[in-house]
This record gives structure tokens, sequence and C-alpha cells, in this order.
């Protein structure tokens, strides 16, 4: 019945055609894989994505990158390389009804002989329940999946779905390829109005974002500036851009790991940097002084005792000044640890020592160290000829502390650095009576 109304309908424009109103980000999307910019080393000839392009067979995948770095994109540009439908979803805005219907479209169309790419924007979005049910319609190859994820795939994504795709990194644009971009929305909306040293500010600013670079040019654009801005101006004008940063997400983690790494290698800028990275950032300062207190005892140990005391009084001065004044005394113990000699003895130790005392179980303290409060644990020895070593000559027994049965074990060994060369001298003085009360 359709048909009789057909000189009605209007011809459908191109469902892929930008807008003339449309955003810039939007009208300057590539319309080939090579016109990508920053991936070369997924979307070039030897890339993953370009021998699977040539070979004119996709297998499903998980794009995984920063935001603004072209996932959307490539999705929908494989699809058209090797002449598959192209079906999008949003973790954010679908749900299941949505997943089922995508997947029953899938299969009529496969049984007329058209595969289909099913991009799955947002993808970790998805509870673990919801990311099983991809699995079967996978399988089967009723569809390709292409999920695109900002967040770590091996900690948002399930095992069983990761071993049936391929995980590519797309990297963050760098200064080239951010330029290049900027030349194409020149080309096609005119000089940006900014002087060089501001152009450079703008590309510093987007933080390897292509998509934000985009949208503050076109804000520029929008504004009909008479004159060309300087960088003092630009800043002004578009306001400072946050840092990319989820407290509870892989960044979090990344940056921590950083830190702890450059103040484990006693680099006390990199140490700095990596502070200023997650405090500006809005990373919580208690949870940073917390990581350098834990570093002080597993880094630094009784190499210089002080360190953990630093890290304290930097987290009483925090918590009696706050932000920003109190921020300084996180600098300040960053900085001790960084420059501090550093020892993991202490941490060897703990270990060691944990792992000594699963093993033995319940093994019984040697009788002669144990209390003896009542008549009965007298009469069965506890407490007999326990050495008091405040009596003994220079205030050492030299008593056998380990339980009955237990060859003695050397847990912590201190390290010539810092303070610790002073440890070791003191154990080998204990060490020296010893053997000379065993030879008396």
């Amino acid at each position: 019945m359709a048909d009789l109304f057909a000189d009605d309908i209007p011809p459908q424009p191109d469902r892929d055609a930008p807008r003339a109103d449309a955003p810039l980000a939007d009208r300057l999307r590539p319309r080939s894989l090579d016109e990508i910019v920053g991936q070369e080393h997924l979307t070039g000839a030897e890339g993953a994505i370009g021998r699977m392009v040539a070979a004119g067979r996709l297998s499903s995948m998980i794009l995984w990158g920063p935001p603004g770095t072209g996932k959307t994109s490539i999705a929908r540009l494989l699809a058209d390389a090797v002449g598959m439908r192209f079906v999008a979803v949003s973790a954010v805005f679908s749900g299941v009804a949505d997943l089922k219907k995508a997947f029953a479209e899938a299969e009529v169309a496969a049984r007329a002989g058209q595969r289909t790419l099913l991009f799955v924007d947002e993808i970790h979005r998805f509870n673990r329940a919801q990311q099983d049910g991809f699995l079967p319609y996978v399988e089967k190859g009723t569809v390709t999946l292409v999920g695109a994820t900002t967040e770590n795939p091996s900690f948002e994504l399930n095992a069983a779905l990761l071993s049936r795709a391929q995980v590519l990194v797309l990297d963050r644009l760098d200064g080239e390829a951010l330029e290049r971009l900027l030349e194409r929305a020149e080309a096609l909306e005119g000089p940006l109005p900014l002087t060089p040293a501001a152009r450079d500010a703008l590309l510093a600013s987007a933080d390897g974002d292509g998509r934000f670079l985009l949208n503050q040019a076109e804000t520029l654009y929008a504004a009909g500036l008479p004159e060309p801005l300087d960088p003092a101006a630009l800043g002004k004008f578009l306001q400072r851009r946050v840092a990319v940063y989820d407290k509870d997400r892989e960044g979090h983690y990344n940056l921590i790991s950083a830190l702890h790494k450059a103040l484990r290698g006693s680099d006390a800028q990199a140490s700095l940097y990596y502070l200023a990275r997650m405090l500006t950032a809005g990373e919580e300062p208690l949870y940073v002084l917390r990581r350098l207190t834990r570093f002080a005892s597993e880094d630094i140990g009784l190499a210089d005792p002080q360190a953990l005391s630093q890290c304290l009084a930097a987290k009483d001065a925090y918590d009696f000044l706050g932000s920003p004044e109190g921020e300084l005394a996180i600098v300040q113990a960053c900085l001790y640890c960084a420059t501090a000699p550093k020892s993991n003895a202490a941490y060897v130790a703990q270990k060691a020592a944990w792992k000594s005392a699963r093993e033995t179980g319940s093994l019984m303290p040697p009788q002669h160290i144990l209390n003896a409060p009542t008549q009965l644990m007298k009469d069965i020895g506890y407490g007999a000829n326990y050495a008091y070593d405040h009596d003994a000559d220079e205030e050492f027994s030299g008593a056998d502390y380990w339980p009955e049965g237990m060859v003695p074990q050397t847990y912590y060994r201190p390290v010539e650095r810092g303070f610790e060369r002073q440890v070791i001298e003191r154990i080998a003085y204990w060490e020296k009576l010893k053997a000379k009360r065993r030879e008396g």
C-alpha cells in the first residue's frame, strides 16, 4: 500500500552527510580511513585495521583510547570499507530491548546475505550480564562487534567477551595530528583569530582530544572576534580546560603508579609533576597522603625513619590548614620521600615473616618465655629458667626465642644506606654477643 503514496514521499537525504548547521567536528568527520589522523599504527597498510580491510573481512574488536581520538569514525568507516551494514547503539542510552532489536534485524539481514557491524559506544557501561548477551551473536557471526571504550578493557569487560574480540589501542592525538585537524577547520571556515603563540596554546589545551579542539575552534569562529587573541586573552576567553581524570578509574591508578615509581627512583622533579597532576585534577589530598605514608614504610623504611614522621606531619598540617595552604605540606612530604635513601628491607621482611607464620601454623613459643599466671602452668614448665635480659651482662642474655623444632630465620636484611647502616652495626653487635654467650 505504501507504493500508492510514493510520489508524496520526499527523497531521503544521505544519512551520513552532516547538516549545514551541524557542529564543526561533525562536518569535518573523516569520509575514509586514510583521513583518520593520529592512528596510522592501526589504519595504515601494516596496521591491524588496514590488514583486515585489505582482506575484506573484519573480526570483532574493542577500540580503546582517550576521548576524541576517532573511535566512532573508525567504526563507521570500517563498515563502509568492507560493505557491511552499520548499526550503532550507545550503552548510555540503549537497553536490552534495543540490543534484542539490533540482533533480530542482524539475523534477518544475515539470511539475505548482508553482514552487520554492530558498533557499541561506551561498551564498558553495560553490566556483566548485558555483556554476556553479546556472546552467542558474536560466536554465530550474526554481528561483528566493534566496541568503543575509554576505560581499560581488562577491568571493565568480561573475560569471555575479551577472548572473542581483538583489543586495539588508539593513541592520544599528538601535536602533528591536532595541527592537521586545525588546518582542515581553517580550510572550511577560514583562519582562526589567534596569534601564533595563542594557536600553540590552543593545541596544548586540547590535551590530545581532537573533538575538544574542534569545539574550541568553533567557539572562536562563532564569536566573530575583531582582532587575533594572544595566549592570555585566549585563556580568559575559553576558560581553563579541566584535566581528564576519573578518580575511580584507570587514570587515577596510572598517575598514582607513576608517582610511586618516580619516588622510588629518587626523581624529585618527576614526583612533584605527578603529584601536581593528581591534585590539580581534583584528587582527594588525603588519598595522596595515604599513598605517601605507605611509600615511606615500603620503600624507605629504616633507611630514614623520619620519612614516616614527615608524611604523618603533612597529614596533620593538611587537616589543620586545608586547601590550598595545606597542599604545601604534601609537597614537602613528597620531596622528602623522593630525596630520602631507599630501602625495602622492612617490606621484604614483612612478606617473609608472614609467609613463615602461615607455613608454621600454631607452633608454640618455647616454654621459658611464656608467662605462668597459675601454679599448674608453673608446674609444667612455663617460664622456667627465663633469662631476664636486664640482669645479664651488657643487658643481653642471647636466649633462643624461636619455637622448638623451628630453625631460626633471617627476615630483615638492612641495606648499607642511610640510617640502616647503623641498624646493621646494631644487629652485628647483638650477633657477636650471642656467639660469645654460646662459647661461654
